[in-house]
């Protein structure tokens, strides 16, 4: 089985582009910082992983997500090496999103610009038991 798992923050606003096919893809990378591992300034390092979320999912994460914004990414992940400009020889690690849940706050959102689509109004209730019929218990077969 190969599938990871990964909550980090966003290092830059996510690219949605369409396919020959008309599939919609979204492109982002999700920075993890390491929990052990520091450096001489104490900071922690961090890993980063490029991410494809394909269709529907896509769209949301383009339409929702933004740089710096803390989002859990699953699905599985494949490497991939390129020959850098310099001649090095480099690898990238890239996760086929399946599962994608927005993890900031609101208070984030807001201080960051976002704001989320308005819900539609619920109408309020007469009263707690409004849309249900009383049932009497000698009715019910268990």
């Amino acid at each position: 089985m190969n599938k990871l798992i990964i909550i980090g923050n966003l290092t830059r606003d996510p690219e949605l582009r369409t396919t020959p096919s008309g599939d919609s893809v979204c492109s982002f990378t999700v920075a993890v910082n390491r929990r052990t591992r520091r450096d001489a300034q104490n900071q922690p390092e961090a890993d980063f992983f490029r991410v494809s979320a394909w269709r529907v999912l896509g769209e949301n994460c383009a339409k929702y997500l933004a740089k710096g914004r803390k989002v859990f990414v699953s699905g599985p992940v494949s490497v991939r090496t390129y020959q850098a400009q310099d001649g090095s020889t480099r690898a990238s690690l890239e996760v086929n999103a399946e599962d994608v849940e927005f993890l900031s706050s609101r208070n984030e959102d807001a201080a960051a610009g976002y704001s989320a689509p308005a819900a539609a109004p619920v109408p309020a209730a007469e009263s707690p038991a409004a849309g249900f019929t009383a049932v009497e218990t000698d009715e019910l077969p268990f």
